[in-house]
């Protein structure tokens, strides 16, 4: 009876590992650390490998456009998935929301940066980093923070731009920006900012950054793409999204 049993385990891990596939998946950068933990649990549960790519949302955008082989995107923003799927080049319905995000004002200095934000007023500082709002949603969600608090005019000149999100939290984290927007996500853990100084932008200062997914045309018969969007929506992967500080 044992024998019998190891071998259909054994069948069973075959036929497992025979149905395993990948997917390949565009992920805005703000979503770097919580994805690839998801990735990690999602192989383990499933079998499916997700392979990762990193970067900013509108030029995925672009490169989807251009038939870049994706079959999943996780975008910074609703915008451009709408795009995608009202263009045709998402599978209609599959769209959906997977966090909304939080844009912080952060500092590698203690003490830099309050909790209301006011050193955007007093200007005591030479750089401000901002990732490139024609790219990055939280670039535009920064403009639009500056924009609102009146401070913009004043702070242009000190901007430095990163490509992304990831490029534009290097800036701050080497210090050749002494400050910078970026994602909560990116200097949280386990509801405390990591170092440093920070301020939690409210969100009555830019729209709400609603990141959403879509299955790409290009992965509809892909198993491990349908597969991905499923586990993005349990509560394996959701544990691990509140813990960078998204909300859901």
């Amino acid at each position: 009876m044992s024998g019998l049993l190891a071998v259909v385990l054994a069948s069973l891990a075959w036929l497992a590992h025979a149905q395993a596939a990948e997917v390949s998946v565009a992920v805005a950068a703000n979503f770097t650390a919580p994805m690839q933990n998801i990735a990690q649990a999602f192989e383990h549960d499933t079998g499916h490998k997700a392979v990762l790519s990193f970067g900013a949302t509108g030029a995925f955008y672009a490169q989807i456009k251009n038939a870049a082989p994706f079959q999943v995107l996780l975008a910074a923003d609703d915008v451009a998935p709408a795009k995608i799927e009202s263009e045709g080049l998402g599978v209609a319905g599959s769209r959906f929301t997977y966090a909304r995000g939080k844009l912080v004002l952060w500092s590698k200095r203690p003490a830099l940066v309050d909790d209301k934000g006011t050193i955007l007023r007093s200007g005591k500082f030479e750089r401000i980093a901002v990732a490139n709002p024609k790219l990055a949603p939280y670039g535009a969600a920064a403009i639009e923070t500056m924009t609102k608090m009146g401070v913009l005019a004043d702070v242009q000149p000190k901007i430095v731009q990163g490509n992304n999100i990831a490029q534009t939290y290097q800036f701050i984290a080497t210090e050749n920006a002494q400050l910078g927007f970026v994602a909560l996500s990116q200097v949280i853990s386990d509801g405390k900012i990591l170092q440093g100084s920070a301020w939690i932008v409210p969100e009555h200062l830019h729209a709400p950054i609603r990141q959403d997914a879509v299955l790409l045309t290009t992965g509809k018969d892909n198993l491990a793409a349908a597969a991905l969007l499923t586990f993005l929506k349990g509560e394996k992967a959701r544990a691990v999204i509140r813990s960078y500080g998204y909300e859901l």
